[in-house]
């Protein structure tokens, strides 16, 4: 199972130029035309607290009239931190664990967020996207990152013939060969996940090239010539989960 893994990290960390474009503009459009850092803040955790199937909006509510009670919170990443988890040397840990013990954020919705701090501190996506300049720039040998683990990744384990499909087990399993912030990589898990599924009768998932739900991501490229790239990649990215890998995907 660990030599499947590296394969699919290889081919995660070789192709990320396209889920990358795409994050590029999904960042920009929730920074849009904010200047001021806690405006930027709050728009992203309005954008990921609304990218969950069925958003608890009571609770959701109630955390946002937390965070508008000291904005000033929202100026610098310790600030944050410590106002989420009361947790005075922030790391990405700590963020994480606090953002999941409010009701309406959740393991899968709280490592989101943390995750896009830390693209946002250490990746170049455009100038004015960056949040906090006091974000660590490193994982810690005691800090972590967490995979936002949701269906479709669950389906690539299950897949993978992993039994158990929760949050912890997959974020486990990826810890064990890639820790701290290669845990980053995995993050394009999705979006090759999201591309090569469709649900068919039962909805059971089938793994195959799906155009409709390329197209049906708002930020992603839709030059045909880069459509046919992703494609083409995509059915090297199946090829890997069954195991057959041909010499055009190596």
């Amino acid at each position: 199972m660990e030599a499947k893994l590296n394969d699919i990290y290889e081919f995660l960390r070789n192709n990320r130029a396209y889920n990358k474009e795409l994050q590029t503009k999904y960042y920009k459009s929730v920074f849009s035309n904010l200047g001021d850092v806690r405006d930027r803040v709050i728009s992203l955790l309005y954008s990921v607290a609304n990218s969950q199937s069925q958003p608890r909006i009571d609770c959701l509510a109630e955390f946002y009239q937390f965070i508008y009670k000291d904005t000033d919170s929202l100026t610098s990443f310790n600030k944050f931190v410590k106002r989420v988890s009361d947790k005075d040397n922030g790391c990405y840990k700590d963020l994480f664990d606090g953002l999941k013990k409010y009701s309406g954020w959740g393991d899968k919705t709280s490592a989101l967020f943390t995750k896009a701090v830390f693209q946002l501190r250490n990746d170049n996506y455009g100038k004015g996207l960056q949040l906090w300049q006091d974000t660590p720039q490193h994982i810690g040998d005691s800090d972590r990152l967490y995979l936002p683990v949701d269906a479709v990744i669950k389906e690539i384990f299950k897949k993978l013939g992993y039994n158990k499909l929760d949050f912890n087990t997959i974020n486990n399993e990826i810890n064990k060969t890639h820790p701290g912030a290669k845990i980053e990589v995995w993050d394009d898990l999705w979006f090759w996940g999201f591309i090569s599924q469709r649900v068919v009768n039962g909805g059971k998932r089938k793994f195959e090239w799906n155009s409709n739900k390329y197209w049906a991501l708002e930020h992603s490229n839709k030059d045909a010539s880069v459509i046919d790239d992703i494609e083409a990649k995509s059915k090297c990215f199946l090829e890997i989960l069954e195991g057959a890998i041909t010499s055009q995907c190596t």
